[in-house]
This record gives structure tokens, sequence and C-alpha cells, in this order.
């Protein structure tokens, strides 16, 4: 009663259809395009720039690749799958690298029609399978995950598992050996490009095992689907879980006399090789990292307390409802039609219960944030197609029927073009900020290191062509307290003296194999120090004596990270013994001001009574230490002006030349950004100013 009325697609109705879906999920992703391209600051070497941070660490990797050279410890990706493709695109696609890596995600992601169809197909169902392409193609979290500019892995990552499906489907539907070998081409593949699939694909493993227990035991093609599954997921090189998959294929084809004999065995050794190259550890390690992780602010790292870096990335938290339903099929009503065409397509037809792992890992995103929801896209997609197929096949006149169809698709695809028309996101650079870089690439040496908060990691590593201490991939912690340190030491001395130290260590640590303490731990030991406290308090003194200085040291200081300058602090303002937890200091920023003549209202309830020279929080009332008005000349040199009221309370800057308020107490303003980008204030023994730009802020280190 549910099953819908079979369709019989020729090849080139199939090829005309994928053409028409391909290009509607293109065309979708050049609105972006079409909105940015008139923006000056967007541009570098003629071309937009990419809108993702973790872009430029696959851009780095591809550069590298091109260029034959790769340096010791500066963390290129020149062996990652993102980078490697993209290299080798570069040389066969005639545009620049720039153009390359910004049109990369749009036709690579937009791919995702082409399995969405077959699996359609594949059920005698190609409309279906269009429909889902169409929606799939463009909602809220693919879309944002693969639009152009957001170069990442995530162009691919739904891509690969989605021909797997499809791989997987095929088989069970026609369940012939010759249907074995794609199945652990697509998983290799998958394997290949995104490691952390090895839980989504055991996944799939095991829900083989399961079907075949529960729905057709005694069939051995189904067994041979999982072998071939296990085959894929093997931590094994690429080429040999192929070769290991032809050979057992070779022998099931050409011995089918003996192949049940010996299925048995063959799975065995198979499984023991799984085991053996790591197995359940690796599961485990994804799943304690994605979801069991990230809600406790502490974590303790080898024997010290640091912050938990998953607690301030809004992707790895909970997220409401609503916002789940629109990521995943664009509205809250889409997203439950969608839902109730899913479980009846599940039903009806049982291959596609090959997509729960997939679907699953989507729905985990309402605990453990929204990066999650673009798994449950494809899913939910082939769900409200099947619902839309479903309740128009009643309708006798076809002109009519396909009107409708037409009617109910577009609905669906409404709610996701609306977001596709609202989500401007910026480029990850300005124009300026790169300008910077890429004079700090003239001045400084590959081998020099940059010290920056871990979101302008990877971007200073592509432009500047230096080293960091932290990025997109590296910000545990422990790595994020020393960069935390230097950031908001309250005196020039201890930001310099940590510079020096840990780059040194840093270093020393890429040459040792067999250590098993992290870098700062190392440091604190080889300094001769147990108590973290005694050490934060030793560097302080001008008299410390650093390390013998091998590199220069660099600090960068942008404009942008006044916004997360209060979460750049965490990782710092705290006891690292855990003995104490000091209080956390106050810092607001607003460029919201709205001046009522005796009133300054800065929003979230703070303004500032200009007759009494005090801050009203709330109910509080509390009185303006201190005020500086700062601003540039016409030389761009900073100029400020001071106002003492009080021997206590909080300090207001206004930045003139950004129409900003900041609201502070003495901690922050003590801080060595504050001072050294907002006043340009530093120690001329420690530091030289190296590119003073009102954007950007570097200086150079002495010691």
């Amino acid at each position: 009663m549910l099953k819908l009325k079979e369709e019989h697609t020729s090849l080139r109705v199939l090829l005309i259809l994928i053409t028409i879906a391909y290009l509607f999920s293109i065309s979708m992703r050049f609105i972006w395009v079409n909105t940015v391209d008139t923006i000056p600051q967007f541009h570098w070497n003629s071309e937009l720039m990419i809108n993702n941070n973790d872009g430029y660490y696959y851009a780095e990797g591809a550069r590298d690749i091109l260029a034959n050279q790769h340096e010791q410890n500066d963390s290129s990706p020149v062996d990652d799958a993102a980078s490697q493709l993209t290299a080798l695109l570069s040389k066969i696609i005639p545009v620049s690298f720039e153009t390359l890596i910004l049109y990369m995600p749009a036709f690579l992601g937009s791919l995702i029609v082409i399995p969405l169809i077959l699996i359609g197909r594949a059920l005698n169902q190609t409309t279906l399978g269009f429909i889902a392409a169409l929606i799939g193609s463009i909602a809220h979290s693919y879309y944002n995950r693969t639009m152009t500019g957001y170069y990442d892995t995530d162009m691919l990552n739904i891509v690969f598992p989605v021909f797997e499906t499809y791989s997987l489907i095929l088989a069970l539907t026609h369940q012939r050996n010759r249907y074995l070998l794609p199945i652990t081409l697509s998983i290799a593949l998958y394997q290949w490009w995104y490691p952390q699939a090895y839980a989504l694909d055991t996944a799939l493993f095991v829900l083989i095992i399961a079907y075949a227990l529960l729905f057709d035991r005694k069939n051995s093609y189904i067994y041979k689907i999982a072998l071939f599954i296990l085959i894929g997921i093997l931590s094994l090189p690429f080429l040999v879980k192929i070769g290991l998959a032809i050979a057992v294929f070779s022998f099931f084809h050409f011995k089918q006399d003996l192949s049940s004999k010996f299925l048995l065995p063959i799975f065995v050794v198979i499984t023991g090789i799984y085991f053996y190259t790591g197995g359940v550890t690796v599961i485990w390690h994804f799943i304690e990292g994605y979801i069991f992780r990230g809600h406790d602010k502490i974590v303790i790292g080898s024997a010290l307390n640091y912050y938990n870096v998953a607690s301030t990335i809004r992707e790895a938290g909970q997220i409401p409802f609503t916002l789940f339903a629109e990521r995943i099929s664009g509205h809250t009503i889409t997203f439950v039609l969608a839902l109730i065409g899913y479980l009846g397509a599940l039903y009806v037809y049982r291959p596609l219960l090959i997509t729960l792992p997939l679907t699953a890992l989507g729905f985990i995103a309402m605990s453990s944030g929204l990066r999650f929801t673009i798994y449950a896209v494809p899913g939910l997609a082939l769900g409200i197609a099947y619902l839309i197929m479903y309740t128009t096949q009643f309708i006798q006149q076809k002109t009519l029927r396909y009107g409708f169809v037409f009617l109910l698709t577009s609905s669906a695809i409404y709610p996701n073009l609306l977001h596709i028309k609202e989500y401007i996101m910026p480029t990850v650079m300005t124009t300026k900020e790169v300008s910077a870089l890429n004079e700090l690439k003239k001045i400084a040496s590959p081998e020099d290191y940059v010290v920056a908060w871990w979101d302008y990691g990877f971007p200073i590593r592509y432009y500047s062509d230096t080293k960091t201490w932290i990025d997109g991939a590296q910000h545990g912690g422990d790595s994020n307290y020393p960069a935390s340190f230097v950031l908001t030491a309250k005196d020039s001395f201890s930001a310099a003296h940590m510079m020096r130290l840990y780059t040194e260590q840093y270093v020393l640590s890429a040459k040792e194999t067999n250590n098993t303490k992290n870098q700062f731990e190392t440091m604190l030991q080889n300094e001769g120090f147990k108590d973290p406290n005694d050490f934060i308090a030793a560097i302080g003194k001008p008299d410390y004596k650093t390390p013998k200085k091998t590199r220069d040291v660099y600090l960068y200081l942008p404009l942008h990270m006044m916004e997360i300058f209060p979460t750049v602090t965490l990782f710092s303002n705290l006891d690292l013994t855990g003995k104490t937890q000091p209080q956390q200091p106050f810092f607001y920023s607003t460029r919201s001001i709205q001046d009522t003549g005796k009133v300054l209202e800065l929003g979230q309830g703070l303004s500032i009574i200009k007759e009494t020279s005090t801050i009203k929080l709330g109910t509080q009332s509390i009185p303006i230490k201190s005020f500086y008005q700062v601003g540039y000349d016409k030389n761009q040199k900073v100029q400020i002006n001071q106002q003492n009221f009080a021997s206590e309370g909080l300090n207001v800057i206004y930045m003139a030349s950004y129409g900003q308020f900041l609201l502070l107490d003495d901690t922050y303003l003590k801080s060595q950004y504050i001072q050294m980008f907002v006043f340009e204030q530093y120690d001329k023994n420690l530091f030289t100013p190296v590119i003073l730009d009102p954007i950007t802020k570097i200086y150079k280190l002495k010691i």
C-alpha cells in the first residue's frame, strides 16, 4: 500500500536529470559570489578569498606540494587528501590557485546529486532520487558546508558516504558479485579522504550483519557484502585494500563452488586484520572526542588542569530543536514531514535501512553540536521526496500529477533558497589583513614563529609562510594556555619571556619522539619548576634568563580578536594546579551606541551616565575609573586622551576610529593585547613594531 509505482528510466533521461540537478546546485552556490563580488576588501590577487578558516590549512598543504617544499615542524598537511587533490587539480585545470580553492566546494559538493539520484534509480524511483537531489544539495547545513569559498574536506565528506550507501543498496537489490568491488572502493576512498569516517563505516558493517541476522541469515551474499565493507575499513594503505578486495572478489567469482566453503575462514582472517590494525580503538577515540567530551569546562591534561576548548566552540554544543530541524530540512514543518516520509520509505524499501548510520549521526547534533546535522540531510531528503511521490501518485491525470510534484518540491526548496540568499558569509580575511601578512612574509623567515590565537593560525601560515604555536588543528587547552597567557599578560616581561621560552621548547619538542608530556609541562620541567604558579611568578621578573635565541618570534594582534578576547582570556585565567578558581574579569565591547544627550546607551543593559561619570549595569551603578579616547591622525599615528575620575571601578575606552566602546576592568586594561593593539604601548627593550596598521599590528620580539 505504501509502495510507489515503479519507474524504469532510460540512461539518457538519467543523465539529463543528473545534469539538471548538478547545474541547479552549482547555480545556487553562485548567489553568494554575485552578492560579495563587489566588495573590494574580500579580494586578494584579483579573486575572492575563501570564507572558511580551515581552508587555509589544506591550501597551505597544496601550495607546498606544488612548490615541492615541506619544512620540518611547519604542520603543512602535504599528506592530506584534500591538499593532494587540490594540487593535482591545480596542475590540470587552467585557473589560478585562488580561483581553484574558491570554487572547488561548489563543484565537488554538488556531486551529492549523483548518488542520490542513483539511489532512486536502484529502487526504480529515479524521480524520487531527483527530488531528493534538488532538496538535499541546498539544505541549510549541506549548503553552509559546501558553498562557494567553504574550502574544506566537507566538500566531499557527505558525497563519499552517500556513494557508499548507493553501492550497498545496489548490492542488496541485485545480489551479484560484480557489485561487491564498488563497496570496498567507495569505502576506501572515503577513508582516504576523511580518516575519521572509520566509526561510521564500522557502523555500516554492524548494520549489514544485523540486516542479515534479522531478514536473510541464510543468504551468504549478505555476508559477502559485510566482508567487503570490512576490507574497505581496514587501516591499511589504499592500494593494499583494493588489491585485497580484488583477490577476494576473484576467488568468489571464479571459484564459486568453493566460495561458500571458504567464506567463514576468509571472514575470520579479515576480522583479525581489522582488530590488529586498530579495530575498536579508533572508534573509541572518535566517540570520546566528539560525543562524550566537550561539556566539561576544565580538562585534566597530564598533571595540570586546562580549559576545554570544546566548551567554547558553538558547533560542539547543544542546539535547540528548531535550529536542528532547519539545518536538516530548511524548516520545522518540512523536517517533520521529511521524517515521516523517511520512516515510511524505510518500511517500504528495506535496502534504505543502510542510510540509518548516516542519519543517526546527524541526529547526534541535538546533544553534540550542529556540526553533525549535515549527515542527516541525505536521508531526510529521500524522506521528503518519498512523501511527495507518495501523496501525488494517486492523481491520475499525468500533467496535473507532475504539476503537484513540482509545487510540493518547490515548497520544500523555498526555505532553503531563502536561507541561501540571507547567508552571506564574509571572507576569513580582508584585503588589509592579508596585506599585513604579506608584508610579514617579506620580513620573516619560514623558520620564524608568529604568536597568535588559534583562529588565525592557518591564514598566518598560508599568507606569511611562517610557523605558529596553535591553529585550527592544534588548539587543546594545554596548547592554548601559553598563547592566551601572552595575549593577556599584565606585564611585558611575562609575555616576552613566555614567547621565547615556549618557542624554543616547541622547536625542541619537534625533535623528540618519546616525550610523554605536553610541551608546556616539558618546558616547566626543563626550567626546573614543579609548581606552574612559581614559574609564572618567575618569568615576570626582568632578570629571568631565557634560552638562546634560535629564530625570530612575532606577536600578531588583529582588530578581529577584540570580539573573542574574553574567550581567549578563559584559557589562561585559571589556576593550573586546580586549587583555586580565579574570578573572571569584566570586558564588554560594542559598536551599537545610542547617544540620548545625558546617557550613552551601549546595549545589553549597559549605559554610561555622563553627568555622574558612572556606568549603569542593570541595577548596579559602577564608577568610571578612567576614560580613554583613542584615534588616529591623518598620518595614521595613534592619539590618546585620558581622563581619570575615580580610584576604582571600570575603565572606558572609546576607539573613535572604529566607532567602538570598550568597558573593561584593570585586568583587561593591563593586558598586552589592549596595551599593544589599542594604545600601541610596549616595552622598547623587549619589542619592536613591524606593522602598525589600524586593522593589524605585529611586533617582533627582541630577546
